[in-house]
Parts: C-alpha cells; sequence; structure tokens
C-alpha cells in the first residue's frame, strides 16, 4: 500500500474540488432551474472541478512513498 503525506489546505482543496464537480453534475441532471442557466453553471463548476484536480492529483502523486 502506497502512503501519501497531506496537509490540511491540500486536503480542504481535494474536498473543494470534489464538492465542485459533484455540484456541476447535480446542476447537469437538474430540472428545478431554466435549461440554458442551469446548463452554462453547471458546465463551469464541472470543468472547474475537473480542470483544478489535474494539478492536486499530480502533487499528491508526486509525494507517494
Amino acid at each position: 500500500m502506497r502512503k501519501s503525506e497531506l496537509s490540511i489546505p491540500e486536503i480542504m482543496l481535494i474536498g473543494g474540488t470534489r464538492g465542485l464537480l459533484g455540484a456541476g453534475i447535480a446542476l447537469l441532471l437538474a430540472d428545478k432551474i431554466g435549461t440554458s442557466e442551469r446548463k452554462s453553471v453547471g458546465w463551469t463548476l464541472f470543468l472547474i472541478g475537473a480542470i483544478s484536480t489535474i494539478p492536486l492529483a499530480m502533487n499528491i502523486l508526486s509525494k507517494r512513498k
């Protein structure tokens, strides 16, 4: 089993990006607000969450022992 040491801010960033990704997906699947608003906000949150995950993942993978 590989272990990585993470600081509290790194854990918070990971949680934040997961939250953005989840919120984006939820808005894309929801029918409560108008289609155009829902899609634009949903895609924005999804893309921010997905794009911000890449540097975080690279940072964590580089710290593996």
